[in-house]
């Protein structure tokens, strides 16, 4: 049980139990002394004596337990974690030895290590550079070689979630809503023409010429299903798309064979982080005040397996129908004109809500972000559903409740750094929170918090954080 709880916290129930023996001790030792005295006016004596003990014996350990806590258990809990992150986030900043001072050779001795460590990962690090450079260029080979083909494909796993799609099939995605790796086919395409196509290919083995209808009815596709081989799920080719690429637009191959493997049914609660989707998000406003205030910017990009999706993502000024503070647009540099014809929140919280779908919902302070979108719900017509992380919690997890938690705090911590340009933009700050969730999740596992579930009762133990963030 007592392993469950934090260093700090159990440090301060040993503390307890050695002020509550000292007063159980001195108390049982009046008593002893006052019945061998055997004088009835003496009681009041020996009662005023047990107070000032008391008194004393309480301010003795409660200065014993601030110095012991502040120079001890918060350095260890502090040093813990800048070791986790040199671990498993590849955070290359030394190490505090100034503030584990009093931890005797214990700081000096795991900074020798990190360093060796380091130095060790470092060589790795520069051969897998290079075969990495080596495959982002046949990556790119592969990519503009696709894109010359001038039919649009996509492949999908056998649930029909989507697996990769080049640059022209995300050209006929669009046309329907966001493109988004590991979503699922039937967010875009109706279910019939998919699942019948399916079952034939499944029943010959061989490919199937299909009909296929977008969801809301407005786009008809002519398609071939093709199979895998041995291999589960199917090629979707696009005939007769209306997609062209312009010369000089990207042209974006995007892939995880990984997700072939995914079994999407489970639970959130019981899912391994390394297999779940997210959507982080961050939004800039007229105000803070979220029961009043509107939203004029809405950022997001899309993390999956543990990586941000290049491409994927939401950057879009909002109209907030009321005059935007001049204070505010010093902060976020969004003005009245800026959102002139730009779509209302009506419209863009339903585009933001399509593109989280199926996905767990992450925020810095989500509590404030999601108040906006919560507060016009009945208008969107949508419900905001969604599973919620929030960095400042899994920062608390991570580093202790003692530390600062602000964006540009943890960002300092993780090695990330925000290009002024960027900072206080809705989407410069969501790739920021992204890139600390990439490098948070390595580090929660190292935990031992492996699903969903077990991170979010971590996160649970510091909901009074939130509480006073608001």
């Amino acid at each position: 049980m007592l392993n469950r709880l934090s260093l700090r916290l159990r440090i301060f129930l040993f503390f307890c139990l050695l002020a509550l023996g000292g007063l159980v001790v001195s108390a049982l030792a009046l008593w002893i002394s006052y019945e061998r005295v055997d004088d009835p006016g003496l009681l009041n004596a020996f009662v005023f004596a047990q107070i000032l003990i008391a008194f004393g014996l309480l301010a003795l350990v409660v200065g014993v337990w601030l110095l012991f806590d502040d120079n001890i258990a918060k350095p260890i809990e502090r040093l813990s974690a800048q070791l986790r992150a040199r671990a498993h986030a590849g955070v290359s900043s030394d190490l505090d030895l100034k503030a584990a001072r009093y931890l005797g050779d214990l700081a000096p001795a795991a900074a020798g290590l990190a360093d060796q460590l380091s130095d060790t990962a470092m060589s790795t690090a520069e051969a897998v550079a290079a075969e990495t450079a080596h495959l982002a260029s046949e990556k790119q080979r592969l990519t503009a070689l696709l894109t010359e083909i001038p039919v649009a494909m996509l492949l999908a796993g056998p649930k029909h979630q989507i697996v990769l799609y080049d640059a022209q099939a995300a050209e006929v995605l669009a046309q329907i809503a966001h493109p988004r790796l590991n979503a699922s086919l039937f967010d875009y395409l109706e279910s019939t023409g998919l699942t019948d196509s399916y079952k034939e290919m499944v029943r010959t083995g061989l490919e199937v010429e299909c009909s296929l209808t977008s969801v809301d009815g407005r786009q008809s596709y002519s398609a071939r299903m093709k199979p895998l081989g041995g291999a589960p799920g199917y090629i979707l080719i696009f005939d007769d798309s209306a997609a062209q690429i312009a010369p000089d637009d990207a042209r974006p191959l995007v892939y995880d064979f990984d997700l072939l493997e995914t079994d999407a049914d489970e639970g959130f609660e019981n899912r391994h982080l390394v297999d779940l989707t997210f959507v982080v998000f961050d939004t800039e406003t007229t105000g803070l005040l979220p029961h009043k205030d509107e939203i004029v910017q809405i950022g997001a990009v899309r993390v999956v397996k543990g990586r941000i999706v290049e491409g994927e993502k939401i950057d879009t000024l909002v109209n907030p129908g009321i005059p935007i503070p001049a204070a505010s647009t010093r902060v976020h540099r969004v003005s009245d004109r800026m959102v002139q014809g730009a779509p209302d929140i009506v419209e863009a919280g339903r585009s933001f809500h399509h593109f989280a779908r199926d996905a767990i919902i992450v925020a810095h302070n989500a509590p404030f972000d999601m108040a906006f979108l919560h507060r016009h719900s009945g208008k969107m017509g949508v419900e905001w559903s969604h599973p919620i992380l929030d960095t400042v919690l899994l920062s608390a997890v991570l580093f202790g409740a003692s530390e600062t938690h602000t964006l540009d705090a943890v960002c300092a911590r993780l090695d990330i750094t925000i290009p002024e340009a960027l900072r206080h933009t809705a989407l410069g700050d969501a790739v920021a929170t992204a890139e600390v969730l990439v490098k948070m999740l390595p580090m929660l596992q190292a935990r031992g918090l492996t699903t969903f579930g077990k991170v979010v009762v971590e996160t649970r133990k510091h909901g009074r954080l939130l509480e006073d963030l608001n």
